[in-house]
């Protein structure tokens, strides 16, 4: 497969500047097709750092479409943006049956949370297939749910997941007493403020799970709007799947960026 470099957002040569909201970091980017196994084709793109393999794979799961979530919601093309180049990640996102973005529209139809359990095996399958290593299940609100119900169900390995607002309402305790008995991770990132579940009831609902941990970000809220939020959300990130890439003192992803 060949990869198409993407240099929007990148400086002059040895020029240092500050990542913003729209900056974009090079890596290799290609729209990509996930095909289900109920017999739909999914829109989709992959990012992967622009000059070297990538260490570990987020596969994106995103927000609720009928309230305007999809792959390109800005946390998700942050993280695309920037964690190829920033922490050497592949990054996987796409639309789940029946969502449109400016990628391109998936077929199908909305299914509630119940048949786009075959997307996220699609995405998991597709992963897997292309080699990409340390594969992480990478939700957000609604895309929570999806990895909490279906992830463990994709018959291919996933390293655990990490999920961004868990509302935990399609999810229940019967979903996370699989994820306790698999072992893997769980790290949820729960905003101070979140308008479904906030860090004390979160830290309550997941105790049954003794491989997960639960993030208080203060001050933030469910669609971690704000350019602060998104650089600790994709510093929290970065810190279970590739903890190198974090610099000191902070122990954070760079603000900066320099073009060599």
């Amino acid at each position: 497969m060949e990869f198409a470099v993407d240099n929007r957002g990148s400086q002059e040569d040895g020029h240092v500047s500050e990542i913003r909201a729209a900056t974009v970091l090079p890596a290799k980017r290609t729209p990509v097709t996930l095909p289900t196994s109920d017999g739909l084709r999914l829109v989709g793109e992959l990012a992967l750092p622009a000059d070297a393999d990538p260490v570990a794979t987020l596969i994106c799961l995103h927000p609720l479409p009928t309230h305007g979530g999809m792959m390109d919601s800005h946390l998700f093309k942050k993280a695309a943006f920037r964690l190829p180049a920033l922490a050497q990640l592949a990054v996987l996102r796409f639309n789940t049956r029946g969502t449109s973005s400016e990628q391109g529209t998936s077929e199908g139809e909305f299914g509630g949370g119940e048949s786009e359990r075959y997307d996220v095996a699609a995405a998991v399958s597709f992963a897997a297939d292309a080699g990409l290593p340390a594969r992480w299940l990478l939700g957000w609100s609604f895309g929570t749910e999806l990895a909490l119900k279906w992830g463990l169900d994709s018959g291919r390995d996933i390293e655990g997941a990490i999920l961004l607002s868990p509302p935990l309402r399609r999810a229940g305790d019967a979903d996370l007493d699989r994820w306790a008995a698999s072992g893997k991770p769980l790290v949820a990132l729960v905003p101070e403020l979140d308008d479904y579940l906030r860090p004390d009831e979160a830290r309550r609902r997941f105790a049954r799970v003794p491989a997960a941990e639960v993030v208080a970000v203060p001050g933030a809220r469910h669609l971690w709007v704000g350019e602060p939020y998104v650089r600790v959300a994709l510093s929290e990130i970065v810190r279970r799947v590739n903890p190198a890439a974090l610099v000191p003192p902070t122990m954070a992803l760079p603000t900066d960026w320099e073009e060599t």
